[in-house]
């Protein structure tokens, strides 16, 4: 997620903070005005297209915090860390100190939507997101909504755009 930001909204941006379970994942990073919805996807494509192609994680642990500078290893804005690191890579895109678990490879992932962003401080955005079984559920639960959404309308989820246009053209008229 961290380089497709850079791919997408420029080198600038940095993490400033991210949170990480089982439902869910936020990640926090500067930038100084709204990403748009075609940014968004286009980030989303990005992490999808690397999720895809299956690439290992590659992990250096109680590594020398001057050797893992020397690595090339990005440190997370604000924190505190010891005289030994673990480094964790995948690619050429992505290495950097971490405290955390990971996955084997990208692939382990399945799957990345972004449910959400929005400002939380100065010049600090939030992306909040999902992965793997979730997004399935999520995708499930929202065909359920479009077909109650069309069942309301009298219409099908395929054609309740057009059903929606014809209702709210009767109302104005």
């Amino acid at each position: 997620l961290d380089y497709a930001l850079k791919q997408v909204l420029g080198e600038q941006t940095e993490q400033r903070g991210s949170y990480v379970d089982e439902k869910i994942l936020r990640f926090d990073f500067n930038y100084f005005q709204k990403v748009s919805a075609e940014q968004l996807r286009q980030v989303e494509r990005i992490v999808n297209k690397m999720i895809r192609q299956d690439i290992p994680l590659d992990e250096h642990r109680d590594t020398p915090m001057e050797e893992a500078k020397k690595l090339g290893a990005v440190a997370l804005f604000g924190e505190k860390y010891g005289e030994k690191v673990r480094v964790v890579s995948m690619g050429d895109f992505s290495k950097e100190f971490c405290g955390g678990t990971h996955v084997k490879n990208t692939s382990d992932i399945k799957v990345f939507k972004i449910l959400s962003e929005s400002g939380v401080a100065a010049g600090v955005r939030r992306i909040e997101a999902i992965t793997g079984d979730n997004v399935f559920a999520y995708y499930s639960n929202m065909e359920k909504e479009l077909e109650e959404a069309a069942k309301v309308v009298k219409s099908t989820p395929a054609n309740l755009k057009e059903r929606l246009e014809h209702l709210m053209a009767e109302m104005k008229a």
